[in-house]
C-alpha cells in the first residue's frame, strides 16, 4: 500500500513542490468523492484513497477530498455518472456497464474472451478514450479508465461446461456476459455488485460473475462453494470510469488543475487496473483455504466456450454499425494496443 502510494505520488511531485513552497494554508476546495463499494474494499482503499491522498498532499493541503462509500450520498450505482455530470457529487467511480448501451465504445473490452491482462487493457482503454470517447463523456473531466482482472463464475453448483448453466439464475457482469448466459439457457439477473451478497443469501440468484478480488469484500466465498476460472483470455472484464464534474474542475486554478492531471490519466489507469488484478490472488486463496471447489477451465477446453460466444462479436459489430460506430475497427485497435503494451512489458 505505502509503496504503491509513493510510486503513484511521483506523478504529482513537480506540482507538489511548486504548491507547497511557502504554503501551509487550510483547504480552499473541498471535493466529494462518491462510489458504491464499502470503504474497506480493494478499490476504495488501494486505488481511490491513494489517488485522493496524493492529490491532497500534492496540493499542499489546498484540496480536501471527502470520501463517501456505499452510495452514502444517495442514489443507486447506475446513477453515479449522472451525479458527477449534475454536480450531486464532485468525483465518482462507477462501472460503465451499469447503464448498458450508454457508453458503447467502452464495450469492446467487455467482449467475452477478449482481454487477458488488466494492465494492458487499462492502457488501451485510456488511449482509446483519449482518442475516440471524450464526446461520450461530455460533462465530466475523466481521471482514469481501467478494467479489472479476469471475471469468472461463482455458483452454488459446479460449472465446467456452458451447458452447466442451463436454467441457472446468474448475476451478469456485463451486457456481453448477459448475452452469453441467454445463449446457454441461463437467466441473466441485472444487479449492481453491491447487491450480490443479499441476492445469494436469499437464493434470488444461483451465482454471480465477478473477479476474484471483489469476493473478499462481498464474502462470496462464504456464500457459494464453487468457482469457475479460465486460463488464457478472461471470460469477461468490466470497464470503470473515475470522473470529475467538468465545471468543478474548470473552477480550480490552473496549478490545482495540474495537480489533478498529474495524478490522473494513462499511468494512473494502468496502476488502478493492476491493483485490482493483483488482488485476485489473495482473494482466491481465501476460497482455497475454505476448501471451496475451484474449477479451472484450461485454454484448450475453453474453446467450447469461445465457440458459444463467437456470434456475440458479429452481433456487437452490427449493433455498433447501427449507431454509426465502426465496431470492427475498435476491436482491431484494442487488440493492437494491448499487444503493444504486452510486448513492451
Amino acid at each position: 500500500m505505502n509503496n504503491r502510494k509513493s510510486a503513484l505520488g511521483l506523478l504529482g511531485a513537480a506540482a507538489a513542490l511548486a504548491l507547497t513552497a511557502g504554503t501551509a494554508s487550510a483547504q480552499e476546495y473541498t471535493l466529494r468523492m462518491h462510489q458504491f463499494l464499502p470503504p474497506q474494499a480493494n478499490v476504495p482503499r488501494d486505488v481511490l484513497d491513494v489517488w485522493a491522498d496524493n492529490v491532497e498532499e500534492a496540493s499542499g493541503g489546498r484540496i480536501e477530498i471527502e470520501r463517501y462509500a456505499s452510495m452514502a450520498l444517495g442514489g443507486t450505482p447506475p446513477e453515479l455518472m449522472d451525479q458527477a455530470m449534475d454536480g450531486v457529487a464532485d468525483i465518482i467511480w462507477t462501472v460503465n456497464g451499469y447503464t448498458p448501451g450508454r457508453f458503447p465504445r467502452t464495450e469492446v473490452f467487455e467482449l467475452p474472451f477478449f482481454v487477458e491482462d488488466a494492465r494492458a487493457a487499462s492502457s488501451a482503454l485510456w488511449q482509446m478514450y483519449d482518442e475516440h470517447m471524450r464526446d461520450d463523456f461530455a460533462g465530466v473531466h475523466m481521471l482514469g479508465m481501467w478494467v479489472h482482472g479476469p471475471g469468472m463464475f461463482h455458483t452454488n453448483t459446479p460449472v465446467q461446461h456452458p451447458s452447466d448453466l442451463q436454467g441457472m439464475k446468474i448475476r451478469g457482469g456485463s451486457r456481453g456476459v448477459n448475452d452469453l448466459l441467454a445463449l446457454v439457457g441461463a437467466e441473466a439477473v441485472g444487479l449492481p455488485v453491491s447487491g450480490v451478497p443479499e441476492a445469494l443469501s436469499r437464493g434470488v440468484i444461483d451465482g454471480t460473475t465477478i473477479p476474484w478480488e471483489v469476493t473478499t469484500a462481498l464474502r462470496v466465498s462464504e456464500l457459494v462453494d464453487n468457482h469457475t476460472e479460465f486460463e488464457g483470455p478472461a471470460l469477461y472484464v468490466l470497464t470503470f470510469s473515475f470522473a470529475m464534474n467538468q465545471d468543478v474542475y474548470d473552477s480550480l486554478p490552473e496549478d490545482l488543475q495540474q495537480v489533478i492531471d498529474d495524478n490522473s490519466g494513462l499511468e494512473f489507469s494502468i496502476f488502478a487496473g493492476g491493483v485490482q488484478s493483483d488482488a485476485d490472488g489473495p482473494a482466491r486463496q481465501i476460497a482455497v483455504d475454505r476448501g471451496n471447489n475451484i474449477v479451472t477451465v484450461s485454454e484448450e477446453d475453453a474453446q467450447e466456450w469461445r465457440e458459444v460466444v463467437e456470434p456475440l462479436y458479429a452481433n456487437w459489430v452490427a449493433d455498433m454499425e447501427s449507431q454509426g460506430i465502426d465496431g470492427q475497427a475498435l476491436i482491431d485497435e484494442a487488440r493492437e494496443l494491448m499487444a503493444e503494451y504486452e510486448a513492451s512489458h
